[in-house]
């Protein structure tokens, strides 16, 4: 038999929340579905029927049997999706045994648990107390409720939520905890910084941290930097809030591996519901560690200079949110005649732009399909331009004699030149395109279909916030005469999405940065600068991100791609243009000379019969400006000058 190909299932989030009572499932199951929701997550509902010393277990199986009777009946109209129960009998004093044996058990990734108090006595572990805790196996978010929230066990009552921050290894995980419950109630966040230092850096250490946070998530709607001392900032602020999530000490201080002087202060002092989160991942020890080992220190969400942390990171959150949300299936927008409804009550128009260089054997099917579909069936587009960059095939005579507008980009605005490259070619584009909406897609796709187009311009068409939209499918790779799947794309993988995960993690989430299929709105797109070559795509992606945040992005599954594949060298040249385009963003935002003219050349190595050779080849992204400052441009479309600041 051959090679078999196998595909792991992808790793499902497990919370696993103990029950003991009605009540303690009131509060602790709603904030459990909150929570996987936002994960796409499962819920497991562990019972526990405690056994009194002495008494043999059969003794709880008439509790056990009534427990989860109610439970059964309560379940419904408690949580809108099944949950998946399972029942633990244990005996006095073991319960935590039985939690830990569960949580090994099912690989559970989170423990939801309830934390007893005056007002909520009764819940399944009792006290906060096991050595394990100090260590544990998987993440914890333990509830201490109060208030509104601990009379009714609910969580309607939520209006304000309060995230104290210190840019620690629970950040990450804090931040999700608060976004998942504020999601859920339509509550809002205030994050608060409280610093003994100087309030200038620790502003600037929150924008570091959390401000992609700021920018992405909507329920964020306030932010505070104080210089006062942790709790009493927290208590200063808490009266104004009806939940407060905050994180536990990173390291022992107390033998129960859980609280802190900080902690028992907030829970001690303030009378709103607090939620308190601890990673599984702790500290990486350095050597110089080894210098500090048994000191105990209390450092709830700070990072100390001597440690490394494996902590999940705002930005984290933000990036998981907006995948989940503006990440779409062109089959959502294959009912063209409502994308042809929703265009005319909006008062839009449609170009599409072809760049092209000699693509005689793919241009012209790609401008019938795409023609007949969306031109002649029904009116989504309103015109179809070719913009050509020199071809000496047949390429514009073919699309010429289909009946579409041709220009040759170096002869668009010649009074600015001309540079060589795709992104001088959409550059000018913009010049000669008329819609509010511009869409683009390459003219060497051999499998063409219609959704190359009405895919992208699905999002702009359903959500007026989003101003641009990527287009993502599987490149197969073809090797002799077989094409082996997903083993195109060489250059996103390998150069394109590890640069942006190291210095632009916002976008982390697009799935192919360098697609050639998007579209975006022209209010938008007039005011970014071009770079001329391999890295406009790039360019782009960073500049609406710098200019209008990451909520302006979405990204379009268009099922799968098949073009012929560059060869080795182009791939090269393709990603050194990329990482000037990368570096030229770096150098602006932290102020340091990173490109040199000298490194705009690049060695290629070269192969002959019996030889090999360098040939040195200049490779420069060179940058348009935004076309919105062209006065020919300004007059073509009838619009007055910019603002100042606008377009640069």
């Amino acid at each position: 038999m051959g090679n078999r190909l196998t595909r792991s299932r992808p790793h499902i989030c497990r919370l696993l929340a103990p029950v003991s009572n009605l009540r303690e499932a009131r509060l602790l199951l709603p904030l459990a579905e909150m929570i996987v929701k936002a994960r796409q997550g499962q819920l497991i509902i562990l019972q526990v029927v405690t056994v009194p010393e002495g008494e043999a277990l059969s003794e709880s199986a008439g509790d056990a049997s009534q427990l989860r009777e109610e439970l059964a009946a309560l379940l419904p109209g408690l949580l809108s999706a099944p949950a998946h129960t399972r029942t633990l009998v244990r005996p006095a004093g073991e319960v935590w045994n039985g939690v830990w044996e569960m949580v090994a058990q099912e690989k559970i990734d989170i423990l939801l648990l309830a934390w007893g108090n005056p007002e909520f006595p009764e819940t399944a572990v009792m006290e906060m107390k096991d050595p394990r805790l100090a260590a544990p196996p998987c993440d914890l978010v333990v509830v201490y409720p109060r208030r509104e929230v601990a009379a009714g066990a609910s969580w309607q009552p939520v209006r304000r939520v309060l995230l104290p921050v210190r840019g620690g290894p629970y950040g990450g995980f804090s931040l999700r905890v608060a976004n998942a419950l504020a999601g859920a109630t339509g509550a809002a966040i205030t994050i608060l910084h409280a610093t003994g230092g100087d309030q200038r850096l620790a502003e600037e250490a929150l924008l570091d941290d959390y401000g992609p946070a700021l920018h992405g998530l909507h329920h964020i709607q306030r932010s505070l930097v104080v210089v006062k001392d942790v709790p009493g900032a927290i208590l200063e602020e808490a009266p104004q809030h009806q939940a407060l999530v905050m994180g536990a000490p990173v390291l022992r201080v107390y033998q129960d591996g859980w609280g802190g002087p900080i902690l028992d202060s907030v829970l001690s002092r303030s009378d709103i519901t607090t939620i308190v989160v601890k990673s599984k991942s702790l500290a990486e020890p350095t050597p110089q560690d080894e210098l500090t080992a048994g000191v105990q220190v209390e450092t709830p969400g700070i990072i100390s200079g001597k440690f490394r942390y494996r902590g999940d990171r705002p930005v984290a959150v933000v990036v998981d949110e907006w995948f989940a949300e503006n990440t779409f299936h062109s089959r959502e927008f294959a009912d063209l005649e409502r994308l042809v409804a929703l265009k005319q009550e909006q008062g839009l128009t449609i170009s599409l732009g072809l760049p092209a260089l000699n693509e005689a054997a793919t241009v012209g099917a790609v401008i019938s399909s795409v023609k007949s579909a969306l031109m002649d069936e029904v009116p989504l587009l309103d015109e179809i331009v070719l913009i050509d960059s020199g071809s000496v095939d047949y390429t514009r005579e073919i699309a010429a004699d289909l009946g579409i507008p041709v220009y040759v980009h170096h002869e668009i605005l010649p009074q600015y030149g001309a540079y060589n490259g795709k992104g001088e070619a959409l550059w000018k584009s913009l010049y000669v395109l008329k819609g509010d909406i511009l869409a683009w897609i390459d003219t060497d796709i051999k499998n063409i279909h219609p959704r190359f187009v009405y895919g992208i311009l699905g999002p702009l068409l359903h959500d007026p916030s989003i101003l641009y939209t990527k287009g993502f499918y599987r490149r197969p790779l073809k090797e002799g005469d077989k094409l082996v799947a997903g083993g195109g794309g060489r250059v996103t993988e390998l150069t394109a999405r590890p640069f942006i995960n190291l210095f632009f993690p916002e976008l982390s989430g697009i799935i192919q940065p360098l697609s050639g299929e998007y579209a975006g709105r022209r209010r938008a797109l007039e005011r970014m600068p071009f770079f001329s070559g391999y890295g406009v795509e790039t360019g782009l992606l960073l500049d609406i991100l710098e200019e209008f945040g990451l909520g302006a992005i979405a990204q379009v599954d268009l099922l799968e791609r098949v073009h012929h594949n560059q060869p080795l060298p182009s791939l090269s040249k393709m990603s050194f243009a990329i990482m000037q385009v990368v570096f030229s963003h770096l150098q602006e935002q932290h102020k340091v000379n990173l490109l040199h003219d000298a490194n705009m050349t690049m060695n290629l190595i070269r192969y002959g019969p019996s030889r090999y050779y360098l040939e040195t080849e200049e490779i420069k992204e060179r940058e348009r400006p935004p076309m919105i400052t062209l006065p020919e441009y300004r007059a073509s479309r009838g619009v007055s000058e910019p603002e100042p600041g606008e377009g640069n």
